[in-house]
């Protein structure tokens, strides 16, 4: 095991966390979020739609069950660090192929143990989310703190974990022109197990690429960061409507509100985690989901309408088209990690 080194997590709004660094150590940025999940570490350590943050983990103790190769919901973390009151240096699971240590110190992760998750989790959530660095410098000065503060940049997030070509996953139901934003191994898994057609593309494609394999479906993935950095997604998307099935998951979700002439807003602090409630305004229904995200759909065009809402904070979680078969959910069916409350989506996506 690599010997840890004393570290700091600090604030932009100066806030200072003593702990101690492992994994592969070395200084970051990154953009601090928490999440409530207390299992999952594993699929949030993989989740595409954490690249470029600081990923808190609220639940104390983290690496119990240790890590396996199965569970990924990515190839590799892009997330910037993880940060932990207590990793477990000795996991205990028939499934275990590695610790939590030995996996961050593989990919090229930070981690920081030791600090008071708590009392950082309540400034995350009564300022905001907000820029932090980790460092294991002693004596780093106020303009070292700002020059590294300053020089993060997550415009670009998507194009760092969307895939750079096209592929097919063969199939023998329904055809899907999947645009991937940093999608989850999970999301793909949920359509492979309806036996759809799925052909993958990046988040950079054409309408006119998308044309060429006559799909029955366009569907747009999670990812990570604004829904507004990237115009020629919502340019695609928008090339489509009126001509294919449009359905989205997450960015995806956010993604078809802007094509479809909506606003799009950052939550204070985001929602992460798997105890989220949604209210489905049509049957009333409540379900418990998963989510990650930073962005909403703030506002809508007259001829789109919302199908759900979160029950904490009043906050778009669906939409659908008043006439077009348009739809999206801003929450995860396929959970990886959370509840399968709402797996049923898929079928809803897919269906006439």
């Amino acid at each position: 095991m690599q010997n840890s080194r004393v570290a700091q997590l600090i604030l932009e709004n100066g806030d200072r966390f003593t702990g101690k660094a492992f994994g592969h150590i070395h200084d970051v940025v990154g953009e601090v979020v928490f999440t409530t999940n207390m299992t999952g570490y594993q699929e949030t350590l993989t989740d595409p739609s954490f690249c470029g943050q600081i990923v808190v983990m609220t639940y104390p103790l983290i690496g119990n069950y240790g890590i396996n190769f199965e569970d990924m919901e990515s190839d590799k973390p892009a997330l910037s660090a993880f940060v932990v009151r207590e990793k477990c240096d000795y996991p205990s699971n028939f499934r275990t192929e590695m610790d939590l240590d030995g996996f961050l110190r593989q990919n090229h992760i930070v981690g920081i143990e030791g600090i008071d998750t708590r009392a950082l989790t309540r400034i995350i959530r009564n300022n905001g989310c907000m820029k932090g660095i980790i460092t294991i410098k002693e004596n780093i000065s106020d303009k070292e703190i700002e020059t590294c503060l300053e020089s993060l940049d997550n415009s670009d997030v998507i194009s760092r974990v969307s895939t750079k070509s096209a592929y097919n996953i063969k199939g023998g139901g329904k055809k899907v022109a999947f645009i991937d934003m940093g999608a989850k191994a999970g999301i793909i898994r949920d359509f492979k197990e309806r036996d759809c057609d799925i052909t993958v593309f990046p988040y950079n494609v054409t309408a006119a690429e998308i044309e060429k394999i006559a799909p029955d479906m366009v569907f747009i993935s999670n990812g990570p960061g604004d829904p507004q950095d990237v115009p020629e997604t919502v340019e695609t998307v928008k090339n489509l409507i009126g001509k294919y099935r449009v359905c989205g998951i997450c960015m995806g979700h956010q993604i078809i509100g802007l094509a479809l002439g909506g606003k799009t807003a950052k939550l204070k602090f985001g929602h992460h985690g798997g105890n989220h409630p949604v209210k489905n305004l049509e049957t009333g229904k409540v379900y418990i989901t998963s989510q990650n995200h930073n962005y909403i759909v703030s506002d809508l065009p007259d001829d789109v309408e919302e199908s759900y809402i979160n029950v904490n904070d009043g906050t778009c979680e669906g939409i659908k088209h008043k006439t077009l078969p348009i739809r999206s959910v801003q929450f995860h069916p396929e959970a990886s990690p959370g509840p399968l409350d709402t797996g049923w989506i898929f079928d809803y996506f897919l269906s006439d």
